[in-house]
């Protein structure tokens, strides 16, 4: 499903599968539940390629010869397991390295900072050099969620030379100290912060986490980074933060609804950077993946399925 860049159809992964085996590539995405059920119907095993379709229990139930479904990555919500528990649908996921969203992290706070993207843009256009770049030197980066992702970025930060503070809702100071990182309250990281960076697992709790009291909190030259989910940041504040000019800018890799429609408010927000949620999308984590979903579909033949969710 979702093979946007036609890239899962050139792996070699397919070609281990059992004899017999058919297998159908889909390029396109499909919002439409009717129509995606039309699509589905016939195929016993579906490889989601992380939440970029949602298979929520009104789908599932109208997918009677679907046996097993996989999701790229060991956790997916858009998934809804209990129904496919219900159905008798095994739902298994698949590997995907720690470190791709990290370094897409820093990809979008260089461009923040740097401007190199813009700056290459005057340059083809005739301008010698446009704005004045920032320095990451002694700035303070706030990590929001000191998981594996959010202490890889935290330690690229320290290498940048920069302050780093972090938080989450149970971030404990032993824990930081163990990444090198100052343990504060969230409203002292909002307040502190040069750079906020998200890594926060998506839940009901995360939901709207960094809403207009966050933003509000944060200086006027600091920039919002957001490479996990978007329902963890309130859109609406984000936006009005943007257009009052009350914050220095955004990059964002994901949005409420991908593909981003043109009509976005997003596209026309000021002074951000903005990416088609390509954290994990890199060809080390499709290979992996993919072959993952391959070894997936082999084991549940053989009556030994993997990596059950």
């Amino acid at each position: 499903m979702d093979d946007y860049q036609q890239a899962a159809a050139g792996l070699r992964c397919w070609q281990g599968l059992p004899e017999h085996t058919e297998v159908t590539f889909f390029h396109d995405h499909l919002t439409d539940a009717s129509t995606l059920v039309e699509r589905l119907r016939p195929f016993d095993a579906v490889v989601a390629m992380r939440e970029r379709t949602p298979f929520p229990a009104a789908v599932l139930e109208r997918l009677p010869a679907l046996r097993l479904l996989i999701t790229t990555g060991m956790s997916n919500a858009a998934i809804d397991l209990d129904a496919a528990r219900l159905l008798g649908i095994t739902v298994c996921g698949t590997r995907l390295r720690p470190h791709p969203a990290a370094e897409l992290t820093w990809a979008l706070i260089l461009e923040l900072a740097k401007r190199t993207g813009r700056q290459d843009t005057g340059l083809r256009a005739g301008a010698w050099q446009s704005g004045v770049g920032l320095d990451l030197d002694g700035a303070t980066l706030g990590v929001v969620g000191l998981g594996k992702l959010g202490r890889k970025v935290a330690a690229i930060g320290a290498a940048f030379g920069m302050d780093v503070v972090a938080w989450s809702q149970n971030l404990t100071a032993e824990h930081g100290a163990s990444a090198g990182v100052e343990v504060v309250s969230k409203e002292e990281l909002f307040r502190r912060s040069d750079y906020v960076t998200i890594h926060l697992r998506y839940s009901e709790r995360t939901r709207s986490v960094v809403g207009e009291a966050e933003l509000g909190l944060m200086k006027p030259t600091a920039f919002l980074v957001n490479t996990s989910r978007a329902p963890i940041v309130d859109q609406a504040a984000l936006l009005a933060a943007l257009h009052g000019g009350r914050i220095g800018g955004a990059g964002l890799d994901v949005h409420p609804v991908e593909p981003v429609p043109a009509s976005d408010p997003v596209l026309r927000a000021p002074h951000t950077v903005l990416t088609p949620h390509i954290g994990y999308v890199t060809r080390g984590n499709f290979e992996l993946s993919y072959s993952d979903a391959a070894e997936c579909v082999s084991a549940f033949l053989s009556d030994r399925p993997v990596r059950v969710l």
